[in-house]
Protein backbone atom coordinates (compact mmCIF):
# COMPACT_ATOMS: atom_id res chain seq x y z
CA UNK A 1 0.00 0.00 0.00
CA UNK A 2 1.24 3.53 -0.97
CA UNK A 3 2.56 5.27 1.88
CA UNK A 4 1.43 9.37 1.54
CA UNK A 5 3.14 12.26 1.78
CA UNK A 6 0.20 13.45 4.39
CA UNK A 7 0.58 10.37 6.15
CA UNK A 8 4.79 10.86 7.11
CA UNK A 9 3.74 14.80 8.03
CA UNK A 10 1.07 13.46 10.69
CA UNK A 11 3.82 11.07 12.21
CA UNK A 12 5.66 14.38 13.52
CA UNK A 13 2.68 14.65 15.74
CA UNK A 14 2.17 10.78 16.65
CA UNK A 15 2.87 11.94 20.42
CA UNK A 16 0.30 13.91 20.46
CA UNK A 17 -2.33 11.44 19.52
CA UNK A 18 -0.56 9.08 22.05
CA UNK A 19 -0.82 11.09 24.71
CA UNK A 20 -4.33 11.42 23.98
CA UNK A 21 -5.04 7.63 24.02
CA UNK A 22 -5.19 6.95 20.52
CA UNK A 23 -3.79 3.78 18.92
CA UNK A 24 -1.73 5.55 16.43
CA UNK A 25 -0.40 2.82 14.67
CA UNK A 26 -3.93 1.32 13.80
CA UNK A 27 -5.10 4.86 13.03
CA UNK A 28 -2.24 5.58 10.60
CA UNK A 29 -3.33 2.54 8.71
CA UNK A 30 -6.54 2.63 8.62
CA UNK A 31 -6.03 6.24 6.88
CA UNK A 32 -3.99 4.38 4.57
CA UNK A 33 -6.98 2.63 3.57
CA UNK A 34 -9.13 5.52 3.40
CA UNK A 35 -7.12 7.69 1.29
CA UNK A 36 -6.52 5.03 -0.92
CA UNK A 37 -9.59 4.53 -1.47
CA UNK A 38 -10.28 8.22 -2.03
CA UNK A 39 -7.68 7.89 -4.93
CA UNK A 40 -10.30 6.00 -6.97
CA UNK A 41 -13.31 8.90 -6.86
CA UNK A 42 -12.71 12.07 -9.06
CA UNK A 43 -12.84 15.36 -7.56
CA UNK A 44 -16.00 17.34 -8.54
CA UNK A 45 -13.53 20.28 -8.88
CA UNK A 46 -13.09 18.74 -12.57
CA UNK A 47 -16.77 18.29 -12.32
CA UNK A 48 -15.44 14.89 -13.70
CA UNK A 49 -14.45 16.06 -17.05
CA UNK A 50 -11.58 13.25 -17.19
CA UNK A 51 -11.13 9.87 -18.12
CA UNK A 52 -10.61 7.00 -16.06
CA UNK A 53 -6.62 7.15 -15.34
CA UNK A 54 -4.66 3.42 -15.24
CA UNK A 55 -2.92 4.70 -11.93
CA UNK A 56 -6.01 3.92 -9.44
CA UNK A 57 -3.96 5.21 -6.70
CA UNK A 58 -3.79 8.56 -7.89
CA UNK A 59 -6.06 10.80 -5.96
CA UNK A 60 -8.61 13.13 -7.89
CA UNK A 61 -8.83 15.85 -5.27
CA UNK A 62 -4.87 15.73 -4.80
CA UNK A 63 -4.96 16.82 -8.58
CA UNK A 64 -7.34 19.41 -8.45
CA UNK A 65 -5.27 21.40 -5.67
CA UNK A 66 -4.00 23.34 -8.83
CA UNK A 67 -7.41 24.18 -10.19
CA UNK A 68 -7.78 25.82 -6.35
CA UNK A 69 -4.55 27.68 -6.96
CA UNK A 70 -5.47 29.13 -9.67
CA UNK A 71 -8.96 30.49 -8.50
CA UNK A 72 -7.04 31.94 -5.72
CA UNK A 73 -5.37 34.39 -8.19
CA UNK A 74 -8.83 36.30 -7.97
CA UNK A 75 -7.95 36.78 -4.26
CA UNK A 76 -4.43 38.71 -4.66
CA UNK A 77 -5.92 41.98 -6.37
CA UNK A 78 -8.50 41.90 -3.67
CA UNK A 79 -5.77 42.00 -0.76
CA UNK A 80 -3.86 44.57 -2.45
CA UNK A 81 -6.22 47.10 -2.39
CA UNK A 82 -6.02 49.35 -0.09
CA UNK A 83 -5.96 48.82 3.25
CA UNK A 84 -10.47 48.81 4.28
CA UNK A 85 -9.90 45.47 6.03
CA UNK A 86 -13.68 44.99 6.57
CA UNK A 87 -14.92 45.02 3.03
CA UNK A 88 -11.59 43.23 1.89
CA UNK A 89 -11.52 40.45 4.47
CA UNK A 90 -15.07 40.14 4.32
CA UNK A 91 -15.01 39.45 0.50
CA UNK A 92 -12.41 37.39 1.19
CA UNK A 93 -13.49 35.19 3.53
CA UNK A 94 -16.72 35.07 2.08
CA UNK A 95 -15.45 33.59 -1.07
CA UNK A 96 -13.31 31.00 0.74
CA UNK A 97 -16.58 29.61 2.71
CA UNK A 98 -18.44 29.16 -0.09
CA UNK A 99 -16.01 27.49 -1.86
CA UNK A 100 -15.13 25.22 1.55
CA UNK A 101 -18.73 24.50 2.03
CA UNK A 102 -19.19 23.73 -1.85
CA UNK A 103 -16.62 21.21 -1.52
CA UNK A 104 -17.49 19.80 1.71
CA UNK A 105 -20.65 18.96 0.02
CA UNK A 106 -19.45 17.48 -3.15
CA UNK A 107 -16.85 15.95 -2.51
CA UNK A 108 -16.64 15.41 1.32
CA UNK A 109 -20.18 14.32 2.02
CA UNK A 110 -18.77 10.76 1.71
CA UNK A 111 -16.15 11.34 4.19
CA UNK A 112 -18.00 13.14 6.56
CA UNK A 113 -20.82 10.21 6.34
CA UNK A 114 -18.56 7.36 6.18
CA UNK A 115 -20.30 4.61 7.58
CA UNK A 116 -18.85 1.59 5.45
CA UNK A 117 -16.54 1.06 8.11
CA UNK A 118 -18.92 0.24 11.04
CA UNK A 119 -19.66 -3.07 10.16
CA UNK A 120 -15.18 -3.85 9.69
CA UNK A 121 -13.64 -1.51 12.51
CA UNK A 122 -16.14 -1.74 15.20
CA UNK A 123 -16.54 -5.56 15.07
CA UNK A 124 -12.47 -5.39 15.81
CA UNK A 125 -10.79 -4.44 19.10
CA UNK A 126 -10.25 -1.21 18.56
CA UNK A 127 -11.15 1.54 20.73
CA UNK A 128 -13.41 4.51 19.60
CA UNK A 129 -10.89 7.27 20.10
CA UNK A 130 -8.65 5.72 17.62
CA UNK A 131 -11.43 5.15 15.28
CA UNK A 132 -12.99 8.78 15.83
CA UNK A 133 -9.63 10.11 15.58
CA UNK A 134 -9.26 8.35 12.05
CA UNK A 135 -12.50 10.51 10.58
CA UNK A 136 -11.38 13.41 12.12
CA UNK A 137 -7.64 13.21 10.59
CA UNK A 138 -9.02 12.47 7.56
CA UNK A 139 -11.49 15.03 7.07
CA UNK A 140 -8.93 17.16 8.18
CA UNK A 141 -6.24 16.27 5.90
CA UNK A 142 -8.58 16.98 2.85
CA UNK A 143 -9.63 20.80 4.21
CA UNK A 144 -6.39 21.74 5.19
CA UNK A 145 -5.27 21.06 1.68
CA UNK A 146 -7.70 22.56 0.45
CA UNK A 147 -7.66 25.72 2.31
CA UNK A 148 -4.04 25.89 1.43
CA UNK A 149 -4.74 25.67 -1.84
CA UNK A 150 -7.65 28.51 -2.01
CA UNK A 151 -5.17 31.06 0.33
CA UNK A 152 -1.84 29.92 0.25
CA UNK A 153 -0.88 32.73 -2.38
CA UNK A 154 -3.54 35.31 -1.40
CA UNK A 155 -2.06 35.07 2.40
CA UNK A 156 1.74 35.17 1.13
CA UNK A 157 1.09 38.18 -1.12
CA UNK A 158 -0.64 39.60 2.10
CA UNK A 159 1.96 39.21 4.88
CA UNK A 160 4.30 41.06 2.34
CA UNK A 161 1.88 43.89 1.98
CA UNK A 162 0.73 44.39 5.82
CA UNK A 163 2.72 42.42 7.62
CA UNK A 164 3.23 39.28 9.89
CA UNK A 165 0.30 40.66 12.35
CA UNK A 166 -1.64 40.09 9.13
CA UNK A 167 -0.75 36.54 8.39
CA UNK A 168 -0.84 35.27 12.26
CA UNK A 169 -4.95 36.80 11.90
CA UNK A 170 -5.06 35.08 8.69
CA UNK A 171 -4.18 31.52 10.11
CA UNK A 172 -6.37 31.86 12.97
CA UNK A 173 -9.12 33.72 11.05
CA UNK A 174 -8.74 30.71 8.55
CA UNK A 175 -9.00 27.62 11.47
CA UNK A 176 -11.68 29.00 12.91
CA UNK A 177 -13.78 29.23 9.32
CA UNK A 178 -13.48 25.56 8.79
CA UNK A 179 -14.14 24.48 11.97
CA UNK A 180 -17.42 27.28 11.53
CA UNK A 181 -18.16 25.16 8.29
CA UNK A 182 -17.39 21.55 9.29
CA UNK A 183 -19.56 21.99 12.43
CA UNK A 184 -22.41 24.03 10.16
CA UNK A 185 -22.03 20.65 7.92
CA UNK A 186 -22.71 18.48 10.13
CA UNK A 187 -25.35 20.22 12.38
CA UNK A 188 -27.25 20.41 8.83
CA UNK A 189 -26.89 17.01 8.01
CA UNK A 190 -27.72 16.29 11.76
CA UNK A 191 -31.25 17.75 11.61
CA UNK A 192 -32.38 16.09 8.23
CA UNK A 193 -30.88 12.67 9.60
CA UNK A 194 -33.01 13.18 12.89
CA UNK A 195 -36.37 13.53 10.89
CA UNK A 196 -35.79 11.93 7.38
CA UNK A 197 -34.56 9.19 6.18
CA UNK A 198 -30.82 8.45 4.33
CA UNK A 199 -32.86 8.65 0.61
CA UNK A 200 -34.30 11.86 2.01
CA UNK A 201 -30.55 13.00 2.81
CA UNK A 202 -28.91 11.67 -0.52
CA UNK A 203 -31.51 13.62 -2.34
CA UNK A 204 -31.24 16.69 -0.56
CA UNK A 205 -27.24 17.07 -0.58
CA UNK A 206 -28.41 17.64 -4.36
CA UNK A 207 -30.64 20.57 -3.52
CA UNK A 208 -28.05 22.12 -0.78
CA UNK A 209 -25.99 22.97 -3.95
CA UNK A 210 -28.81 24.92 -5.19
CA UNK A 211 -29.13 27.12 -2.32
CA UNK A 212 -25.33 27.58 -2.10
CA UNK A 213 -25.06 28.68 -5.83
CA UNK A 214 -27.81 31.38 -5.24
CA UNK A 215 -26.75 31.77 -1.77
CA UNK A 216 -23.68 32.92 -3.12
CA UNK A 217 -24.88 34.85 -6.30
CA UNK A 218 -27.36 37.16 -4.06
CA UNK A 219 -24.09 36.99 -1.04
CA UNK A 220 -22.00 39.08 -3.25
CA UNK A 221 -24.34 41.55 -4.09
CA UNK A 222 -25.64 42.03 -0.21
CA UNK A 223 -21.99 42.00 0.79
CA UNK A 224 -21.32 44.94 -2.21
CA UNK A 225 -24.41 46.88 -1.31
CA UNK A 226 -23.16 46.82 2.58
CA UNK A 227 -20.77 49.21 1.45
CA UNK A 228 -20.50 51.98 -0.88
CA UNK A 229 -18.10 54.54 -2.47
CA UNK A 230 -17.42 58.03 -1.48
CA UNK A 231 -14.86 60.36 -2.52
CA UNK A 232 -13.38 57.35 -4.51
CA UNK A 233 -13.61 55.94 -0.80
CA UNK A 234 -14.79 52.16 0.75
CA UNK A 235 -17.59 53.12 3.18
CA UNK A 236 -19.42 50.95 5.58
CA UNK A 237 -23.04 51.51 7.28
CA UNK A 238 -23.14 49.36 10.03
CA UNK A 239 -26.77 47.76 10.48
CA UNK A 240 -28.12 44.70 12.83
CA UNK A 241 -28.37 42.43 10.03
CA UNK A 242 -24.89 42.91 9.37
CA UNK A 243 -24.56 40.23 12.19
CA UNK A 244 -26.39 37.74 10.30
CA UNK A 245 -23.47 37.43 7.98
CA UNK A 246 -20.27 35.54 8.91
CA UNK A 247 -17.79 36.79 6.58
CA UNK A 248 -18.35 40.11 8.49
CA UNK A 249 -17.17 37.81 11.56
CA UNK A 250 -14.17 37.23 10.18
CA UNK A 251 -13.36 40.52 8.39
CA UNK A 252 -13.84 42.47 11.45
CA UNK A 253 -10.80 41.55 13.45
CA UNK A 254 -8.69 42.81 10.84
CA UNK A 255 -10.42 46.08 10.48
CA UNK A 256 -10.20 46.15 14.40
CA UNK A 257 -6.35 45.29 14.86
CA UNK A 258 -4.62 46.15 12.27
CA UNK A 259 -6.44 49.94 11.26
CA UNK A 260 -7.22 50.12 15.01
CA UNK A 261 -10.49 51.52 14.14
CA UNK A 262 -12.95 50.33 17.10
CA UNK A 263 -16.70 50.04 17.37
CA UNK A 264 -19.47 48.49 18.78
CA UNK A 265 -20.22 46.78 15.34
CA UNK A 266 -16.57 46.03 14.84
CA UNK A 267 -16.00 44.40 18.07
CA UNK A 268 -19.48 42.75 18.03
CA UNK A 269 -18.55 41.12 14.61
CA UNK A 270 -14.72 39.98 16.26
CA UNK A 271 -16.17 38.49 19.66
CA UNK A 272 -19.10 36.10 17.36
CA UNK A 273 -15.81 35.28 14.99
CA UNK A 274 -14.41 33.44 18.15
CA UNK A 275 -17.43 32.46 19.74
CA UNK A 276 -19.61 30.86 17.08
CA UNK A 277 -17.01 28.23 16.06
CA UNK A 278 -16.17 27.71 19.66
CA UNK A 279 -19.87 27.02 20.93
CA UNK A 280 -20.40 25.30 17.69
CA UNK A 281 -18.07 22.60 18.35
CA UNK A 282 -19.42 22.22 21.92
CA UNK A 283 -22.74 21.62 20.31
CA UNK A 284 -21.16 19.33 17.66
CA UNK A 285 -19.77 17.32 20.77
CA UNK A 286 -22.90 16.90 22.15
CA UNK A 287 -25.03 15.93 19.05
CA UNK A 288 -22.39 13.67 18.01
CA UNK A 289 -23.44 10.17 19.72
CA UNK A 290 -27.03 10.94 18.01
CA UNK A 291 -25.31 12.04 15.02
CA UNK A 292 -23.49 8.65 15.17
CA UNK A 293 -26.46 6.58 15.29
CA UNK A 294 -28.64 8.36 12.87
CA UNK A 295 -25.87 7.80 10.44
CA UNK A 296 -27.33 4.06 9.67
CA UNK A 297 -30.61 5.35 8.02
CA UNK A 298 -27.75 6.04 5.13
CA UNK A 299 -28.19 2.60 4.91
CA UNK A 300 -31.68 2.56 4.32
CA UNK A 301 -32.93 3.40 0.83
CA UNK A 302 -36.44 1.93 1.05
CA UNK A 303 -37.51 6.00 1.54
CA UNK A 304 -41.00 7.03 -0.42
CA UNK A 305 -38.54 8.09 -3.58
CA UNK A 306 -40.50 7.33 -6.20
CA UNK A 307 -42.80 9.23 -7.55
CA UNK A 308 -46.30 8.31 -8.86
CA UNK A 309 -47.20 9.32 -12.55
CA UNK A 310 -49.68 12.60 -12.58
CA UNK A 311 -52.05 13.12 -14.91
CA UNK A 312 -50.41 16.48 -16.15
CA UNK A 313 -47.54 14.08 -16.82
CA UNK A 314 -49.97 11.99 -19.03
CA UNK A 315 -51.47 14.94 -20.82
CA UNK A 316 -48.09 16.73 -21.60
CA UNK A 317 -46.62 13.32 -23.17
CA UNK A 318 -49.87 13.22 -25.25
CA UNK A 319 -49.10 16.67 -26.41
CA UNK A 320 -45.55 17.11 -27.13
CA UNK A 321 -45.00 13.62 -28.77
CA UNK A 322 -46.26 12.05 -32.01
CA UNK A 323 -45.09 8.62 -31.76
CA UNK A 324 -45.71 5.49 -28.84
CA UNK A 325 -41.72 5.30 -29.64
CA UNK A 326 -41.27 8.87 -28.59
CA UNK A 327 -44.13 8.64 -25.82
CA UNK A 328 -42.25 5.70 -24.23
CA UNK A 329 -38.62 7.12 -24.97
CA UNK A 330 -40.00 10.58 -23.08
CA UNK A 331 -40.78 8.69 -20.04
CA UNK A 332 -37.78 6.51 -19.78
CA UNK A 333 -35.44 10.05 -20.57
CA UNK A 334 -38.08 11.30 -17.31
CA UNK A 335 -37.34 8.58 -15.00
CA UNK A 336 -33.27 8.70 -15.61
CA UNK A 337 -33.40 12.64 -15.19
CA UNK A 338 -35.30 12.43 -11.57
CA UNK A 339 -33.35 9.71 -10.27
CA UNK A 340 -29.90 10.36 -11.45
CA UNK A 341 -28.25 12.29 -8.56
CA UNK A 342 -24.79 12.79 -9.86
CA UNK A 343 -26.75 14.51 -13.29
CA UNK A 344 -28.58 16.64 -10.50
CA UNK A 345 -25.38 17.36 -8.79
CA UNK A 346 -23.85 18.64 -11.89
CA UNK A 347 -26.47 20.48 -13.75
CA UNK A 348 -29.01 21.77 -10.96
CA UNK A 349 -26.73 24.13 -9.25
CA UNK A 350 -26.92 25.61 -12.64
CA UNK A 351 -30.57 25.81 -12.70
CA UNK A 352 -30.40 28.16 -9.16
CA UNK A 353 -27.49 30.34 -10.61
CA UNK A 354 -30.16 31.00 -13.63
CA UNK A 355 -32.70 31.71 -11.87
CA UNK A 356 -30.82 34.49 -10.20
CA UNK A 357 -28.42 35.73 -13.21
CA UNK A 358 -30.68 37.88 -14.90
CA UNK A 359 -31.80 39.71 -11.84
CA UNK A 360 -28.38 40.69 -10.57
CA UNK A 361 -28.13 42.53 -14.06
CA UNK A 362 -31.35 44.27 -12.83
CA UNK A 363 -30.08 45.15 -9.45
CA UNK A 364 -26.94 46.45 -11.32
CA UNK A 365 -29.28 48.75 -13.23
CA UNK A 366 -31.01 49.83 -10.32
CA UNK A 367 -28.01 51.31 -9.66
CA UNK A 368 -27.90 54.06 -12.02
CA UNK A 369 -31.70 54.42 -12.88
CA UNK A 370 -34.95 54.42 -10.63
CA UNK A 371 -37.34 51.31 -10.85
CA UNK A 372 -39.69 53.32 -13.15
CA UNK A 373 -36.97 53.76 -15.87
CA UNK A 374 -35.97 50.04 -15.28
CA UNK A 375 -39.28 49.04 -15.83
CA UNK A 376 -40.09 51.22 -19.03
CA UNK A 377 -37.01 49.88 -20.20
CA UNK A 378 -35.90 47.26 -22.66
CA UNK A 379 -33.95 45.17 -19.68
CA UNK A 380 -36.29 42.42 -19.51
CA UNK A 381 -34.01 40.95 -21.98
CA UNK A 382 -31.11 40.02 -19.19
CA UNK A 383 -33.63 36.65 -19.36
CA UNK A 384 -31.36 35.66 -22.23
CA UNK A 385 -28.51 34.93 -19.51
CA UNK A 386 -30.75 32.07 -18.38
CA UNK A 387 -30.26 29.96 -21.39
CA UNK A 388 -26.75 29.79 -20.73
CA UNK A 389 -27.59 26.57 -18.64
CA UNK A 390 -28.56 25.24 -22.25
CA UNK A 391 -25.52 23.74 -23.30
CA UNK A 392 -23.55 22.32 -20.70
CA UNK A 393 -27.15 20.92 -19.15
CA UNK A 394 -27.48 18.94 -22.63
CA UNK A 395 -23.64 17.66 -23.33
CA UNK A 396 -24.40 16.20 -19.45
CA UNK A 397 -27.61 13.92 -21.19
CA UNK A 398 -25.11 11.86 -22.75
CA UNK A 399 -23.71 10.50 -19.90
CA UNK A 400 -24.88 8.45 -16.79
CA UNK A 401 -24.53 6.54 -13.64
CA UNK A 402 -25.99 3.14 -15.15
CA UNK A 403 -24.35 3.34 -18.42
CA UNK A 404 -23.82 0.06 -18.80
CA UNK A 405 -27.47 -0.93 -19.67
CA UNK A 406 -27.01 1.22 -22.99
CA UNK A 407 -27.42 -2.03 -24.84
CA UNK A 408 -31.10 -1.92 -24.40
CA UNK A 409 -30.81 0.50 -27.26
CA UNK A 410 -29.45 -1.90 -29.23
CA UNK A 411 -32.10 -4.79 -28.55
CA UNK A 412 -34.92 -2.40 -28.15
CA UNK A 413 -36.85 -3.61 -31.69
CA UNK A 414 -37.18 -0.22 -33.43
CA UNK A 415 -35.99 0.96 -36.48
CA UNK A 416 -33.90 4.11 -35.50
CA UNK A 417 -33.36 6.42 -32.38
CA UNK A 418 -34.64 9.26 -33.22
CA UNK A 419 -37.67 9.36 -31.06
CA UNK A 420 -34.82 9.05 -28.16
CA UNK A 421 -32.72 12.20 -29.30
CA UNK A 422 -36.37 13.68 -30.03
CA UNK A 423 -37.91 12.97 -26.28
CA UNK A 424 -34.59 13.42 -24.24
CA UNK A 425 -34.60 16.77 -25.54
CA UNK A 426 -37.94 17.58 -24.83
CA UNK A 427 -38.00 16.06 -21.42
CA UNK A 428 -34.91 18.32 -21.21
CA UNK A 429 -36.82 21.50 -22.06
CA UNK A 430 -39.92 20.55 -20.18
CA UNK A 431 -38.02 19.13 -16.80
CA UNK A 432 -35.22 21.32 -16.37
CA UNK A 433 -35.51 24.77 -18.54
CA UNK A 434 -39.31 25.76 -18.72
CA UNK A 435 -39.54 25.72 -14.96
CA UNK A 436 -37.04 28.52 -14.74
CA UNK A 437 -38.44 30.41 -17.59
CA UNK A 438 -41.67 30.52 -16.80
CA UNK A 439 -40.82 31.91 -12.88
CA UNK A 440 -38.53 34.30 -14.32
CA UNK A 441 -40.99 35.72 -16.53
CA UNK A 442 -43.62 35.74 -14.24
CA UNK A 443 -41.69 37.67 -11.71
CA UNK A 444 -40.47 39.80 -15.68
CA UNK A 445 -44.48 40.54 -16.29
CA UNK A 446 -44.55 41.91 -13.18
CA UNK A 447 -42.07 44.29 -12.94
CA UNK A 448 -41.94 44.99 -16.79
CA UNK A 449 -45.98 44.77 -17.52
CA UNK A 450 -47.82 42.79 -19.80
CA UNK A 451 -46.51 44.20 -23.16
CA UNK A 452 -43.28 42.02 -23.26
CA UNK A 453 -45.05 39.19 -23.13
CA UNK A 454 -44.51 38.62 -26.93
CA UNK A 455 -40.77 39.46 -26.31
CA UNK A 456 -40.76 36.03 -23.79
CA UNK A 457 -42.59 34.07 -26.54
CA UNK A 458 -39.40 35.14 -28.56
CA UNK A 459 -37.14 33.74 -25.93
CA UNK A 460 -38.71 30.46 -25.23
CA UNK A 461 -38.97 29.63 -29.20
CA UNK A 462 -35.05 30.79 -29.46
CA UNK A 463 -34.13 28.55 -26.66
CA UNK A 464 -35.83 25.77 -28.29
CA UNK A 465 -33.66 26.86 -31.31
CA UNK A 466 -30.14 26.92 -28.95
CA UNK A 467 -31.78 23.86 -28.05
CA UNK A 468 -31.49 21.92 -31.28
CA UNK A 469 -28.29 23.56 -32.22
CA UNK A 470 -26.60 22.83 -28.84
CA UNK A 471 -28.00 19.15 -29.13
CA UNK A 472 -25.28 18.82 -31.59
CA UNK A 473 -22.69 17.84 -29.44
CA UNK A 474 -24.84 14.53 -29.26
CA UNK A 475 -23.50 13.49 -32.19
CA UNK A 476 -21.96 9.70 -32.25
CA UNK A 477 -22.93 8.97 -29.11
CA UNK A 478 -26.41 7.87 -27.34
CA UNK A 479 -28.12 9.78 -24.13
CA UNK A 480 -27.07 8.29 -21.09
CA UNK A 481 -24.45 5.62 -22.93
CA UNK A 482 -21.65 7.15 -21.25
CA UNK A 483 -19.71 6.60 -17.99
CA UNK A 484 -19.55 9.89 -15.58
CA UNK A 485 -16.04 9.37 -15.30
CA UNK A 486 -15.43 9.68 -19.00
CA UNK A 487 -17.12 12.80 -19.28
CA UNK A 488 -14.54 15.66 -21.09
CA UNK A 489 -14.41 19.13 -20.20
CA UNK A 490 -16.40 21.12 -23.19
CA UNK A 491 -13.42 23.40 -24.82
CA UNK A 492 -12.80 26.77 -23.90
CA UNK A 493 -13.77 27.86 -28.29
CA UNK A 494 -16.83 25.71 -27.62
CA UNK A 495 -17.81 27.81 -24.90
CA UNK A 496 -17.13 30.92 -26.55
CA UNK A 497 -18.97 30.34 -29.52
CA UNK A 498 -22.07 28.93 -27.34
CA UNK A 499 -21.63 32.16 -25.81
CA UNK A 500 -21.59 34.39 -29.07
CA UNK A 501 -24.38 32.49 -29.95
CA UNK A 502 -26.46 33.30 -27.34
CA UNK A 503 -25.31 36.82 -27.53
CA UNK A 504 -26.61 37.26 -31.12
CA UNK A 505 -29.79 35.80 -30.47
CA UNK A 506 -30.09 38.81 -27.84
CA UNK A 507 -28.93 41.07 -29.79
CA UNK A 508 -31.19 40.35 -32.91
CA UNK A 509 -33.99 40.35 -30.67
CA UNK A 510 -33.00 44.12 -29.26
CA UNK A 511 -32.68 45.18 -32.90
CA UNK A 512 -36.19 44.10 -33.69
CA UNK A 513 -37.29 45.95 -31.03
CA UNK A 514 -36.72 48.93 -32.88
CA UNK A 515 -39.05 48.13 -36.29
CA UNK A 516 -42.42 48.45 -36.22
CA UNK A 517 -44.24 45.03 -35.54
CA UNK A 518 -40.40 43.84 -35.82
CA UNK A 519 -41.24 41.48 -32.41
CA UNK A 520 -44.44 39.87 -33.91
CA UNK A 521 -42.84 39.63 -37.46
CA UNK A 522 -39.79 37.94 -35.76
CA UNK A 523 -41.45 35.46 -33.50
CA UNK A 524 -42.93 34.03 -36.57
CA UNK A 525 -39.78 33.47 -38.08
CA UNK A 526 -38.37 31.92 -35.34
CA UNK A 527 -40.96 29.58 -34.92
CA UNK A 528 -40.68 28.79 -38.60
CA UNK A 529 -37.15 28.14 -38.02
CA UNK A 530 -37.05 26.13 -35.37
CA UNK A 531 -40.17 24.04 -36.53
CA UNK A 532 -37.61 23.01 -39.83
CA UNK A 533 -34.63 23.24 -37.46
CA UNK A 534 -36.18 20.25 -34.73
CA UNK A 535 -37.63 18.00 -38.02
CA UNK A 536 -34.47 18.23 -39.77
CA UNK A 537 -32.39 17.73 -36.28
CA UNK A 538 -34.50 14.45 -35.65
CA UNK A 539 -34.93 13.23 -39.37
CA UNK A 540 -31.95 12.69 -40.15
CA UNK A 541 -30.46 11.56 -36.65
CA UNK A 542 -27.74 8.87 -36.44
CA UNK A 543 -28.29 5.72 -35.91
CA UNK A 544 -26.95 3.39 -33.45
Amino acid sequence: MKDFQTLKILDLFRFIFERFGVDYPTMRKILAVKLTMDGRRTSTIFNQHAKKSNKPEENGFIKSLGMYVFISLVFIPLILFGKNYLYQMSAFFGIVMFLVMTSMISDFSNVLLDIRDKGILHTKPIGKKTINAAKTVHISIYLFLLTAALTILPVVVGTFKHGLLFLFMAIIGLILVNLFIVVLTSIIYYFILRFFDGEMLKDIINYVQIGLSITIAVGYQVLGRAFSLVDLKITFSPSWWHFLIPPFWFGAPFELILNRHSSFYLIGFSILAVVIPILSIVVYNMMMPSFEKNLQKLTNNSGKSKRKDRKWKDWLIGVVCRSNEEKLFFRFADNMMRNEREFRLKVYPALGLSLVIPFVFLFNKLQLSTYNELSSSKSYLAIYTSCLIIPNAIAMLKYSGKYKGAWLYKTAPIQNLAPLYSAVLKVFIANLYFPVYFVLSLIFIGIFGIRIIPDLLIVFVTSILYSVICSHDFKGSLPFSESFDDAKQNSGLKIILALILAGLFAGVHFAVTFIPYGVFFYLVLLITVTFFSWKRAYKTIWNY
